[in-house]
């Protein structure tokens, strides 16, 4: 496949409907595992689909739901009406599992990551209390990432975490890559091969963001403008983002490949700027558990 600006941006189809407003899957992307869907449901509005050879990660990103299924039930679970207001949930289920969402809310929307897989693992809830906060980068390179399914998770292949990008500011920068698989004389992993999404929101209405996916040998150099609902798929290479003036982004990325791992390499011509980070910018975290009922932030 032939990676181009307009081939890796996947542009939104949502009218602010009930249903499906995004959707990516392995063949549109040109890949072997990575495929994700978004939906919006109304109070009382029903979707129920089997996870077949899949292992499955549904991210809350506003309302409250009930997922059922023949693994386990979780009830009544989300808080945040929307991803600028609140921690995320998010709920993973095994291969083999018929499942339902129902919408408790009206405007639920969720995000639907879907892996193949070849090895079970149990039903589980992420909470609020369970995505830890880091802020990453400095200056105008700060952001905040939130893990939902991060490394080390309990499943055979998903990661899944959030990032905030205030105003102005750069994320996933300097520009990393991880689309080889690479381990040292003692085995340890230096680098994983990864497909990955970012599927993007912002706070307000007209915001966007540019990103840049290119390799090394420049046989993909692209720039895409990223808004509402758009995700942008990265089969290799490096891959930085920078979010307007005057609108915080946001962007939920999927991965999955060779490791359930976010290990990657820098650029080696930008790597040096993370020694000019002497300050934090002090506009993160956008969401912590203070925003959380009951709950105070670690």
């Amino acid at each position: 496949m032939q990676y181009t600006a307009e081939t890796m941006l996947v542009r939104s189809g949502d009218r602010g409907e009930s249903g499906e407003f995004a959707r990516v899957t392995p063949g549109q992307a040109g890949w072997e595992y990575l495929g994700m869907y978004a939906l919006r449901l109304n109070r009382g509005e029903r979707f129920s689909a089997r996870t077949g050879g899949m292992e499955l990660a549904i991210v809350i990103l506003g309302g409250r739901c009930s997922v059922r299924s023949t693994r386990a039930n979780f009830e009544h679970i989300g808080r945040r009406p929307n991803v600028f207001s609140g921690m995320p949930w998010a709920v993973y289920l095994p291969r083999q599992t018929d499942w339902e969402l129902e919408a408790l809310t009206d405007g639920l929307e969720v995000a639907i990551c879907e892996v193949p897989a070849e090895r079970d693992f149990p039903a589980q809830l992420v909470t609020p209390q369970d995505s830890e906060i880091e802020i990453r980068g400095g200056t105008n390179a700060t952001r905040q990432i939130n893990g939902i399914l991060p490394p080390g998770f309990n499943c055979q292949r998903i990661v899944a975490v959030e990032v905030y990008t205030p105003p102005g500011n750069w994320s996933s920068y300097p520009g990393h890559k991880h689309d080889v698989h690479r381990v040292d004389e003692d085995g340890n992993l230096l680098e994983a091969d990864l497909e990955e999404i970012y599927f993007y929101k912002f706070d307000r209405p007209g915001g966007y963001a540019y990103q840049r996916v290119y390799n090394d040998d420049r046989s993909i150099d692209a720039v895409i403008m990223a808004q509402e609902h758009d995700a942008v798929l990265v089969p290799e290479g490096y891959h930085p983002v920078v979010s307007a003036h005057g609108y915080t982004s946001y962007y939920l990325n999927f991965l999955a490949g060779s490791a359930q791992s976010l290990a990657n390499s820098d650029d080696p011509d930008y790597a040096w700027v993370k020694d000019s980070w002497t300050w934090k910018d002090p506009r993160l975290p956008i969401v912590d558990m203070g925003m959380e009922p009951g709950r105070r932030q670690r």
